[in-house]
């Protein structure tokens, strides 16, 4: 049952109350990979789940960490993001799964979205698309050592969101000439990954002084889902790492 909503003691969307969360925020978009990262924690404690937003918080390493999952997209990933920052988080890792773009980039390989194209409709409103989404230095510097210390495979380039799923399948869209173009072009760009949330993150961090970063787990290449569990344990356990790192910084 979801947490009852008190109007001016809580945030609407993920009933969470300040102070509730930690300064460290995963985001994952499944509620139930938030449970499972939340396995992880030392003394995790579920403070809401309401909609699509599944909240836990507990520690690691000694340090207080949440998780809270978004959903699917950047406009839900925007309200996630901003409430939390009003309940005390200011640093932001998005974990998930994405598409490969670059076919150097294999299924179960994970890749640190240190950019992202802003290819999805929930940014503009906060700030014409001349403005770039770009990860925070700190927060990528921290999961590109977190992955060297698990000795993990990784790639460290630029994402694309966008706001549909199934555009990778350009056959799909009346435009389909136009379609498989553009992921020609992004290829072309060396893009390593598509996903459908960091742009929206990134951005709402650059332009509030917050920090955002990301580790995208490989399911397949565009279009193709090979396997939707691949590297996702790696892909935690970076994160979980990351956070660790940027504790004693």
């Amino acid at each position: 049952m979801a947490r009852e909503y008190i109007p001016g003691k809580m945030e609407y969307h993920i009933r969470v109350k300040p102070g509730e969360v930690a300064r460290y925020v995963l985001l994952p978009g499944d509620p139930a990979r938030a449970e499972l990262m939340a396995k992880r924690f030392d003394e995790a404690k579920e403070i809401a789940f309401n909609r699509e937003f599944r909240t836990f918080t507990g520690k690691v390493g000694g340090t207080p960490i949440s998780v809270t999952s978004t959903g699917i997209g950047c406009p839900s990933a925007a309200i996630a993001v901003e409430e939390l920052a009003k309940c005390g988080a200011d640093t932001f890792i998005r974990v998930g799964t994405a598409g490969a773009v670059s076919p150097k980039v294999k299924t179960g390989e994970l890749v640190i979205a240190n950019a992202a194209v802003r290819e999805e409709g929930t940014s503009p409103q906060y700030v014409p698309l001349g403005y770039p989404a770009v990860a925070n230095l700190e927060v990528t510097n921290a999961l590109i050592e977190a992955g060297r210390r698990l000795s993990v495979k990784h790639h460290v380039g630029p994402s694309v969101s966008k706001d549909s799923f199934y555009s990778e399948e350009p056959e799909r869209a009346p435009l389909a000439e136009e379609s498989a173009q553009r992921w020609k072009v992004w290829q072309r760009a060396r893009v390593l990954a598509t996903e459908m949330e960091c742009s929206t993150i990134y951005t709402l961090c650059g332009i509030n002084g917050w920090r955002g970063g990301g580790v995208l787990a490989i399911i397949g290449p565009i279009g193709k889902i090979v396997d939707p569990h691949a590297g996702i344990d790696k892909a935690i356990d970076v994160a979980i790492e990351a956070v660790k790192i940027l504790a004693k910084r």
